[in-house]
């Protein structure tokens, strides 16, 4: 098959690899769609020692089973391998599973590829009405509705909630907010180009970070994850609101602790999804409680490495690109 395999930091290879082996109870997936996550982003930089080179990095993926019982069925992945044995996955907190794998993570390979090997389990059937370029957003948005479930757990339906970030984690933040229940949303994204493409409907406003309101938002997504964008969440938090911390960005600092233990302000470290946060996710997105589902590109895989090289100078307006594998 071809694949587009990760060979060093910034370099990637559109070239023949090997063709996946499906064990028992798992499906061969010819990938239709796939999308480019922020973790595909740190490893292309060399920044992820959980995903060494060389890899097939992508794990955002929707296509067609091929063969077996469930020959043809469209379908979308979850890409996280979880062991159903351990008392996380008992609990039905598969993403707190000692044992986690995810394809796109050594020694998982990836869906940035022509097909990739799946368990059962792990793939949920599409309706017609769903393209796959919308199917394969079912990854990044159940990051996504996982952490707006926990901030709902945590203080119920926030008055302002806030996402920092307009890439794809960020608006699919601000969409899972409205469709479980918030009405005022801010997204705060500092590129021109990607806070002039984004108009989401919903009550969403989309601002410039240089134009929010100190200590105004109780519920404070944030879906970058540095240390300037952790001292804004500080800042930015009303007294008894709550902080999600979903990107890995990078650094160790910016949290103001004090600020954070006089306010009684609650922040949540939160990673991927449950089985069921991905369920309810497709069933969200499959009946059109998520919107259009139209902010993305798409390319062919063969034209990933300019993908990856344009998102890197901030020159996509789109928050998420979508690459398309090519069969003759």
């Amino acid at each position: 098959m071809k694949a587009l395999v990760y060979t060093a930091p910034e370099a990637l290879e559109y070239r023949d690899a090997a063709d996946p082996v499906p064990a028992e109870g798992e499906h061969l997936i010819r990938i239709e769609s796939v999308g480019i996550c922020g973790s595909d982003m740190h490893a292309y930089l060399g920044h992820d020692d959980r995903r060494p080179a060389p890899l097939i990095l992508g794990h955002e993926g929707a296509g067609t089973i091929m063969g077996g019982p469930m020959d043809g069925r469209r379908v979308t992945i979850n890409p996280l391998v979880t062991c159903m044995q351990c008392p996380a996955c008992l609990a039905g907190k598969e993403n707190l599973c000692p044992h986690r794998q995810i394809i796109s993570m050594a020694p998982r390979q990836g869906a940035f590829a022509q097909y990739v090997a799946m368990p059962a389990r792990n793939l949920v059937e599409v309706p017609d009405h769903v393209t796959m370029d919308q199917a394969a957003l079912a990854e990044p948005i159940a990051v996504s509705w996982h952490a707006v479930r926990l901030g709902l757990e945590a203080i119920g339906t926030p008055k302002h909630a806030l996402v920092i970030g307009g890439g794809a984690i960020g608006v699919a933040a601000a969409l899972c907010l409205a469709a479980q229940g918030a009405a005022r949303i801010t997204i705060a994204e500092p590129n021109d180009i990607r806070r002039a493409y984004l108009n989401l409907n919903h009550g969403i406003e989309v601002r410039h970070p240089d134009r929010l309101d100190a200590a105004s938002y109780d519920m404070i997504i944030d879906a970058v994850g540095f240390d300037a964008t952790r001292a804004q969440c500080s800042a930015l938090a009303s007294p008894g609101g709550v902080i999600l911390h979903v990107g890995l960005g990078g650094g160790t600092a910016g949290l103001d602790i004090r600020r954070i233990t006089l306010q009684e302000i609650s922040f949540i470290g939160t990673y991927t999804y449950t089985m069921q946060d991905f369920r309810d996710t497709c069933t969200a997105l499959f009946d059109g409680r998520l919107g259009q589902l139209d902010w993305v590109e798409a390319r062919a895989l063969s034209d990933g490495n300019a993908a990856f090289a344009d998102i890197r100078k901030g020159a996509i307006a789109a928050p998420k690109i979508i690459l398309k594998p090519e069969f003759t």
